[in-house]
């Protein structure tokens, strides 16, 4: 494992801390879908998981997309169908393979835009540790 790919040190979050975490990142993840036009209508909470403060998958109801997985923190903010996956496991590893693809279609026609080659370079990175959390079982017990 390279050094950029090991977890870093997080420090102990006290409770009220860990509860501003997570409401900031529910509204950064709804105001993502916000931003893109969809409405949501309510959060399947016993679904949705959060390793604080590195990333959050959120089952989120719309008003007219149906159920999503979204996915906010120190991540690029994302989503995809419930149907993709069905449990938040499944939901990371699959924007992990999403996000490999994603910078690999990037990489090729990005023509050496620096941007665009940096911004795939920082989607292989999250989906390399997203890979490493969505194997690392205890996580998911």
């Amino acid at each position: 494992m390279t050094q950029e790919n090991q977890p870093r040190d997080v420090k102990e979050l006290t409770e009220e801390e860990s509860q501003q975490l997570i409401r900031n990142l529910y509204l950064k993840a709804t105001k993502y879908l916000a931003d893109k036009g969809i409405v949501t209508n309510s959060v399947t909470a016993e679904d949705s998981r959060y390793l604080l403060p590195i990333v959050s998958v959120w089952k989120l109801n719309t008003l007219a997309d149906g159920t999503l997985w979204v996915i906010s923190g120190e991540v690029p903010c994302d989503h995809i169908p419930v149907k993709a996956a069905a449990t938040a496991q499944e939901a990371l590893r699959h924007f992990s393979m999403k996000w490999q693809l994603q910078a690999e279609n990037i990489m090729q026609s990005s023509r050496g835009d620096e941007t665009q080659v940096k911004f795939a370079q920082l989607l292989v990175k999250r989906a390399e540790g997203l890979h490493h959390l969505c194997n690392d079982e205890k996580l998911w017990k």
